[in-house]
């Protein structure tokens, strides 16, 4: 393979002692650089395999050999004796010029498959000092997953190897591990300028209105591709195209073509004696002499390196420009869209400035508490639910009591709670303000809300009991699934039959269907997030990545969002997306199920969007035609045709050869029998969630800047409060 002569013949004999070998033979040399190995497991074709065999009966027999030179050719030398380390155990090997590394599977010492690799390229695959995950290919057919890690100056580490190389349970491409979903900053596109909430540490100016940017979050929107810095009132009022876009909207063209807006400013270095701020980024100029630019006619100053982002607007006041443009829209549209009669009104008497002062008080803000939105909240949960028999019973948090943490993130806590005197058990999710409006969630919150008050309508989709509100908090009450997650049961048994793994992805199918039907798309599916009830049927849940159709273009959604490993490939690609990604993250999940595993892996986020991208899943031998069929039409990277679409040319996923046999509308009724029923010992157990949440005390973490929640507008969260009339438990 290399180009060498072997010489010595891999000793094949029973393991005296694996241990000792490990200790004696490959005791780590005094060199700079070694290799740390963990082999984790093997996936063979079952045609390869001895009768009787299974891939984790294979043991792993190592042998290192070194090159010398003989009469002038170049032979492989076999210096120490053969190793035989068990999986999942580390152990450590000096890589030096020209060593190669020898891996034999063995079935009752009769060699099955074996693979050869120099250290240097084993090397070569590690990130720094950083764990990495290697495929070592075998021959005839197969490959080994292992863990290895590049060591420095090993002789001198004092750590245990085992403290070292996490086992396979804590890291890897296993799924022994939780995975956070992620969220970019919402763009806010205008003019081809790409805003985004931005906190800034400094002081800043709006580079529309001039005025300073208060607040304490999150003050204004700074542009991506310009750093041109607005309010977040101010944002949608700029009228210049983005310099840094090559982009030429209507809007800007129509301003081109009806004020002739273009002309540029005469800069000039200037020596600024007060401290003055960039009319574009906002930001102040440093330094003693010739801090930036002054234009000579209309004294608008810039850094240096801002002077090329300027729009040709000297001497234009935007803020009036602005809202001379938008008044002649405006009423364009009124005249239009209203009989002449109405659209006239404003031409005679005093009724504009009546009017106006009457809509000024209309919309006025008003510092008020969170006690004082009580009434209208409780008209607007009547007019949800259609009655108008009288105020359905408010809920707050001292009728709860808290006892045990389920889950943690970074908005919060899902907690266990129960309602004081009535011996009932629920989830409370528990959301923090300052964070929502830190990360511009405002919006999405509501969305979880109005998804989890349809979900009363769906046997298969996590059922909110009540939503209210504290200064520091909004809260989530929900049923109680203490059946606990698939992730957590996974690990229990490494992966589920196929007959389990179907069961569950039926009712998944019914969930999701459900959901599209009414134009949502869900965006987070994943084990973590799929939860069984005390009979075993599967109920999705925590809908903060869920999309609606009222705040999406054209039906299609751009915001890239989800869990790394479940981010379907347009998603990562920047492209306008649909209900597809949640079919394509459904296929992840079922792999994960079937193999036990993730079906595209990296190191970090770039390698794992890259293998989403490119590359194709190993589907092992263990899992039937069907099975696989069924996934690599779910792993379609054209989200039209892939399985669940309209255009898929398998056909509708519920004929699909993997569900034949099913009997969808029992299923939808939930009247077929789970294949497995979680242990519960009381309505109030959590033994099936993981104990590094619920060995945590269960406690709401104040936010200690009073500064900061008194910036808090009141008024971001109106109308949050919520009682659901249809709620049942069993």
């Amino acid at each position: 393979m290399f180009g060498f002569q072997a010489v010595d013949i891999f000793s094949l004999d029973p393991p005296p002692n694996s241990e000792t070998s490990l200790e004696a033979d490959f005791a780590m040399e005094q060199a700079e650089n070694a290799c740390r190995l963990k082999l984790l497991r093997a996936d063979v074709a079952a045609d390869l395999l001895p009768a009787g065999c299974s891939p984790t009966d294979l043991q792993p027999a190592v042998n290192v050999k070194e090159k010398i030179e003989v009469n002038g050719e170049s032979r492989l030398v076999q210096k120490k004796k053969t190793l035989y380390p068990e999986w999942e155990k580390c152990w450590d090997t000096a890589v030096a010029d020209g060593r190669i590394l020898q891996i034999v599977l063995m079935y009752n010492s009769t060699p099955v498959v074996e693979a050869t690799m120099r250290l240097e390229d084993i090397i070569s695959k590690c990130k720094t000092d950083a764990i990495t995950h290697i495929w070592i290919n075998t021959k005839p057919a197969g490959r080994i997953l292992a863990q290895t890690r590049h060591l420095r100056n090993a002789p001198d580490d004092d750590h245990p190897v085992e403290d070292i190389m996490t086992s396979r349970s804590n890291s890897g491409p296993g799924l022994q591990r939780r995975r956070g979903a992620i969220k970019h900053a919402r763009v806010h596109e205008i003019r081809g300028h790409q805003f985004v909430a931005t906190f800034f540490r400094q002081p800043h100016f709006c580079s529309l209105c001039s005025d300073f940017m208060w607040g304490l979050n999150k003050q204004g929107y700074q542009c991506q591709l310009c750093s041109a810095a607005v309010h977040k009132k101010c944002h949608e009022k700029v009228i210049m195209q983005c310099p840094g876009s090559a982009k030429n909207t209507k809007e800007t063209m129509a301003l081109k073509e009806r004020f002739k807006v273009d002309i540029p400013h005469r800069f000039k270095t200037y020596n600024f004696k007060s401290p003055t701020f960039c009319d574009h980024c906002g930001s102040m100029l440093y330094g003693l002499f010739k801090q930036g630019l002054k234009c000579e006619v209309c004294n608008v100053a810039c850094h240096h390196k801002c002077e090329k982002l300027m729009s040709n607007l000297c001497g234009v006041n935007q803020k009036q420009l602005s809202e001379m443009y938008h008044e002649i829209k405006r009423g364009t549209h009124s005249t239009a869209s209203c009989p002449p009669n109405i659209a006239n009104l404003h031409i005679n008497g005093d009724t504009p400035k009546n009017g106006l002062n009457k809509l000024k008080n209309l919309f006025r803000t008003h510092q008020y508490s969170v006690e004082e939105q009580k009434e209208q909240e409780e008209y607007m949960d009547n007019l949800w639910s259609g009655s108008g028999d009288g105020p359905v019973r408010k809920y707050a948090l001292p009728h709860f009591n808290l006892l045990k943490v389920l889950g943690k993130g970074s908005f919060g806590k899902v907690m266990l709670v129960e309602l004081k005197g009535k011996n009932e058990y629920y989830a409370m999710k528990c959301l923090k303000k300052d964070v929502i409006l830190e990360d511009d969630d405002t919006e999405c919150t509501y969305i979880e809300r109005r998804v989890l008050i349809l979900a009363s309508q769906c046997p298969f989709l996590c059922q909110l009991y009540c939503s209210f509100q504290t200064n520091e908090y909004l809260f989530f009450v929900m049923e109680y699934l203490n059946g606990g997650d698939l992730m957590h049961h996974i690990q229990q048994v490494k992966k589920f039959d196929e007959a389990r793994t179907r069961f569950y992805a039926c009712e998944i199918v019914v969930a999701l269907q459900f959901l599209h039907s009414n134009n949502i798309i869900y965006r987070d599916l994943k084990l973590d997030n799929v939860l069984l009830d005390c009979d075993g049927h599967i109920k999705l849940a925590d809908f903060g990545m869920a999309k609606t159709e009222m705040n999406r273009e054209n039906g299609m959604a751009s915001t890239f969002c989800g869990t790394p490993d479940y981010i379907s490939p347009e998603i990562i690609k920047g492209q306008l997306y649909n209900e597809a990604v949640d079919f394509w993250s459904f296929g992840v999940l079922m792999y994960e199920m079937l193999v036990g595993q993730s079906p595209f892996h990296g190191e970090g986020e770039d390698e794992l969007f890259d293998s989403i991208l490119n590359e194709r899943p190993y589907f092992p031998k263990t899992i039937s035609k069907e099975s696989a069929k069924c996934l690599s039409a779910l792993f379609d990277r054209n989200p039209n045709t892939r399985l669940g679409m309209p255009e898929c040319p398998d056909g509708p996923i519920r004929q699909h050869c993997f569900f034949r046999g099913v009997d969808w509308k029992r299923f939808e009724s939930r009247q077929v029998p789970p294949p497995f029923k979680p242990q519960i010992k009381s309505t109030s157990d959590a033994s099936n969630f993981d104990d590094d949440f619920t060995n945590e005390k269960a406690q709401l973490t104040p936010v200690h800047d009073k500064n900061l929640l008194a910036s808090i507008d009141p008024e971001a969260f109106l109308n949050f409060s919520y009682t659901n009339p249809h709620f049942s438990t069993k």
